[in-house]
């Protein structure tokens, strides 16, 4: 938990730093290297940018304080196991934050569609806290079976196993709309895959765990989107 914390600190700093840079014109770090030149059009629209980082920032701190009420764990995966993931989806967090040129945009700087993004990156925040908040002392950043674990299936999770994450990928694709950039949309792309490499792991770990309840829970739900995955 200590490095996941210190990991999206240093995501979200460097997202800060990055747009000081911009705003102060350090143009001779970037004067061999196009690709790190200032994303203008998105500059153009701050706001819109430090709302997503906002965003960010409002999960860490509630994930933080939530951490401390999650019950202790009988068995967790392995360190590099859990480091893979904390890097592949702070990597793509960055990624999609840092205000450069990068590879150019798929979508034009508008101000409807960064508030479209907004909003959707605003509901997976929301979706996420639900989720947590019914998951209780079940809760883990790591994939681990609790002591006394419970298996949640009321709330989001009648429908959804894994409610938090379709609230995190929404996260990731609302702040990719909202910065219309290719770099954004690799970020995602990693963040996609950071989640489904976890849900593969995490419901072999609870299938050992629950059992046939377990595999009648997958049979009546849905992963991440109810009709579609």
């Amino acid at each position: 938990m200590r490095r996941e914390k210190i990991l999206l600190a240093s995501a979200l700093c460097g997202a800060a730093i990055g747009a000081l840079a911009v705003r102060f014109g350090f143009h001779a770090i970037v004067g061999e290297f196009p690709a790190l030149a200032p994303d203008r059009p998105l500059l153009n629209y701050r706001g819109f940018l430090l709302a997503g980082m906002a965003a960010w920032a409002l999960f860490g701190i509630y994930w933080e304080h939530a951490a401390k009420n999650a019950a202790p764990a009988r068995s967790s995966e392995s360190p590099r196991s859990r480091a893979l993931h904390v890097v592949l989806v702070n990597v793509s967090l960055v990624m999609e934050i840092l205000p450069i040129r990068g590879l150019g945009r798929f979508l034009p700087a508008s101000p409807p569609i960064m508030a479209a993004g907004l909003a959707v990156e605003v509901m997976g925040l929301i979706l996420a806290i639900w989720a947590r908040r019914y998951l209780g002392r079940n809760w883990s950043g790591e994939i681990t079976i609790k002591v006394d674990h419970e298996l949640i299936r009321s709330g989001p999770y009648r429908r959804l196993r894994h409610p938090i994450y379709t609230g995190l990928l929404a996260m990731y694709l609302g702040l990719a709309l909202l910065t219309g950039e290719w770099l954004a949309v690799i970020g995602l792309t990693l963040a996609v895959i950071a989640y489904w490499r976890k849900i593969r792991l995490e419901e072999a770990n609870l299938g050992t765990a629950f059992g046939g309840q377990y595999d009648e829970y997958r049979r009546t739900s849905w992963a991440l989107v109810p009709g579609i995955f």
